[in-house]
């Protein structure tokens, strides 16, 4: 069983959150959806769901993000070389030219 409260209703009757599986939460002035509280019945379950989901979601960023680790080749002469040395380097080059 569910209801759909304003912020205000939950503040002074924390009671309601026993009473339902779970309570949809709204600001009554502006009609916005705040989110929900869930029985703490569900709460593993729904935690279990958002966990796999956020997971799923991660792994798709960095396969996105994978597809191009070590697409670029280095040449062999700056591979040693720290970040100020490197920089070095490429003023060097620029100079040069």
């Amino acid at each position: 069983m569910t209801v759909r409260i304003g912020i205000r209703e939950l503040i002074r009757n924390t009671k309601l959150l026993d009473d339902y599986d779970y309570v949809e939460v709204e600001d009554k002035k502006t009609h916005e959806y705040k989110g929900m509280f869930i029985s703490a019945e569900y709460a593993d379950e729904v935690k279990k769901l958002l966990d796999k989901k956020i997971a799923q979601e991660k792994q798709l960023e960095m396969d996105a993000l994978m597809q191009y680790a070590g697409a670029i080749e280095v040449d062999e002469r700056y591979e040693a070389l720290s970040a100020s040395q490197l920089r070095e380097e490429r003023a060097k080059k620029y100079l040069d030219a």
